[in-house]
């Protein structure tokens, strides 16, 4: 809970003197919330920019006027019924996701149980019980159905109630008259003793549009956002080694630029920075997408969410917190998936006018009937209830999550994931597809494709080497000579140089296992990666890489063209490797070398240029552009937030999904 005034300190300044508030709003339901909420805020005179983010319901406020007051915005979103804190990294949305869910199907089990026994007392009625029998069962249901519409009727009265307080209407407005309605009528119908009553009808209707809410919720919580895991990534603290090289650890809030923090193997990097000290393989996934990790040493920069496989870094801290390269992607995730969520549903865009409208029917109706019945107030009432009851849009509330939710159950039985339902009709009209290169269109995992000549003897020894390195390369050096039926050698004193490779001695001679330039072995540029071998006395033995392509990749990539869509790929990957794969899967347009930013913003253009992309990736560096695309997909091996940010996950090696 945050007291007025300290919202202050929850206010960020940005690099063009800008000011920024990030919130979160747990009342934010439906796209109305969106316009509602943006309308509200940008009405406040110094704000300049207000977006709010639907799927982590958050609210991002900005302005640039220094001495502006944050809890002004505070004020106005208690006053349009979305009283918000400010958003906490640490604060995932997913124990709130889980609570709603709850509350939902409590709701659900409570409107369903209390229909089913309302039920059973109406058709004794409806058989023909008449006089006192009539009125005992009509009695017994008002004492099932008055505390359930209380109970169940919540998800729709709080948020209808709220509407209501800050001068609006929405969906929930006129179910919840509707059913309170129906309920208070149904009372003065069994009081004054009458033939009907229509208890089953109000906690019905509850019952069926608590099924489409919970359908619905279930689905936005499988699209869940991958902003929240990228804040998985981000370090809370850091080692600081001092001018006397004393170690102490800092929060992340205490970080300056300039100072030395040392970084463990086997740590993900908490800072961005200069290497001053040690050598080191960092996995560079998170930038470049790329598998292979990147041999670092002193002059090196590295960014922080990075992994640092294999030795102690020491790094001169540039950059931290809000600043780092990990914050800047999280921010392009944010602003990408503030621009898609505002693509709205079906059910969503009725809103705007569905309410007024039905108001004004049920209004009129009743008028008419006052009028035509010479003010026959029950009577009346009961025709404008009927109104209300039969324009309320289960069917629509009820049909789209539940067509959303059987389409997903026959598409896993394919092998492929829905996670975002809404998805579904955006991919109908997809006309650009742009793939990532590694573990997307490749398998990820390198593989032994050659090396050059080298005898049992030589290959023994590389095998004993490879088997004692956690490097990718080794490894698959490994698995292919093991493969072959190469028996490793016994190698003595083996070690490992991190960032360069692994030294030993076998039969008294001096044996590398590295790096081109660890084994004194010129590089020509060929591309691909490489391994050599070094033994005293003997020629260098080079080993090259690939990275084999998904089963099917050319017959999906033929099928897409047959269909009339335009082929692209866009990967952080090297020139040679990316126009490698594009050569044998025939596709002319492809671009390496991109950074998460590049990738995003290739994205943008082409949706301002009217294209309907459809993204396919697997790692943290297409997240951005994955939130970005129309639609978006990627492999059941992608990392945990580009499968988060993604639409649809496929679940078979094949690209065939």
């Amino acid at each position: 809970c945050v007291q007025p005034g300290e919202i202050g300190r929850w206010v960020r300044r940005l690099d063009d003197g800008a000011f920024e508030l990030n919130l979160i709003a747990p009342a934010i339901s439906t796209a109305q919330c969106i316009r509602t909420i943006e309308k509200g805020l940008a009405a406040i005179p110094a704000v300049t920019h207000a977006r709010v983010n639907f799927s982590l319901k958050q609210i991002r406020v900005r302005w640039r006027e220094e001495d502006f007051d944050p809890q002004t915005v505070m004020d106005e979103l208690e006053r349009l019924g979305y009283p918000a804190r400010p958003f906490d990294p640490e604060d995932s949305g997913f124990a709130m996701d889980d609570a709603t869910a709850n509350r939902l199907l409590k709701a659900l089990a409570v409107a369903g149980f209390a229909s089913g026994n309302i039920m059973m007392f109406s058709v004794s009625v409806w058989a023909g019980a008449t006089d006192a029998t009539r009125d005992m069962l009509h009695w017994f249901s008002a004492l099932i159905a008055v505390p359930a519409v209380i109970y169940a009727g919540q998800p729709f009265f709080r948020p209808a109630f709220a509407a209501l307080q800050s001068a609006r209407l929405n969906m929930d407005v006129p179910i919840s008259l509707a059913v309170i309605s129906a309920t208070l009528l149904s009372l003065y119908q069994v009081a004054t003793s009458q033939a009907h009553a229509y208890f089953e009808a109000a906690v019905m209707l509850l019952f069926f549009l608590l099924i489409g809410r919970y359908l619905d919720h279930r689905v936005r919580a499988r699209a869940r956002s991958a902003v929240s895991q990228l804040a998985t990534l981000a370090a809370e603290g850091a080692l600081v080694i001092d001018e006397t090289g004393k170690r102490r650890y800092y929060a992340m809030a205490d970080l300056k630029p300039g100072m030395v923090v040392q970084v463990a193997a086997g740590e993900r990097i908490p800072v961005d920075g200069e290497v001053v000290e040690g050598t080191s393989d960092v996995d560079v996934a998170l930038i470049t997408g790329e598998t292979t990790p990147q041999p670092v040493g002193e002059g090196d920069m590295v960014y922080a969410g990075a992994m640092n496989l294999t030795g102690p870094l020491r790094i001169r801290l540039t950059a931290s917190g809000d600043d780092t390269f990990l914050a800047e992607i999280t921010r392009l995730m944010k602003a990408a998936e503030e621009s898609k969520s505002k693509q709205m549903q079906l059910a969503d865009k009725l809103a705007g006018w569905y309410a007024p409208v039905v108001h004004v029917l049920a209004a009129l109706t009743l008028a008419g009937w006052l009028y035509a019945t010479d003010f026959d107030w029950p009577q009346s009432l009961f025709v404008a209830i009927s109104v209300l009851i039969i324009t309320c849009p289960c069917a629509l509330a009820l049909a789209v999550p539940a067509v959303q939710v059987v389409a997903a159950g026959r598409l896993f039985r394919h092998g492929v994931m829905v996670k975002d339902g809404a998805a579904l009709q955006r991919l109908a009209e997809v006309d650009t597809v742009i793939f990532d290169k590694t573990g997307t269109l490749t398998m990820g995992r390198p593989r032994l494709k050659e090396h050059t000549p080298a005898s049992t003897d030589a290959l023994a020894v590389a095998a004993a080497l490879a088997s004692r390195s956690g490097h990718p390369l080794s490894r698959a050096l490994a698995v292919a000579l093991s493969e072959r039926g190469i028996t490793p050698a016994e190698v003595r004193d083996i070690t490992e140089h991190p960032g360069k490779g692994l030294t030993g001695a076998w039969r008294g001679r001096a044996v590398k296992l590295g790096s081109l330039a660890f084994c004194g072995v010129e590089d020509d540029g060929a591309g691909l990666p490489r391994l050599a071998l070094a033994i005293d006395g003997a020629q260098p033995v080079v080993f090259s890489f690939t990275d084999a392509l998904r089963p099917d990749a050319a017959e999906t990539i033929a099928a897409l063209r047959a269909w009339g869509l335009r082929v692209e790929i866009a990967s952080g990957d090297r020139e040679g490797p990316v126009e490698a794969v594009a050569k044998q899967l025939g596709i002319s347009d492809w671009h390496a070398g991109w950074t998460p930013q590049q990738k995003l913003a290739y994205v943008e253009g082409l949706a301002r240029a009217g294209r309907k992309v459809l993204m396919v990736g697997d790692g943290i560096n297409d997240a951005p552009a994955l939130a970005a695309g129309h639609a978006s997909m990627a492999p059941a091996s992608a990392s945990d937030i580009g499968r988060t940010a993604a639409d649809f996950v496929f679940t078979n090696p094949s690209l065939g999904a």
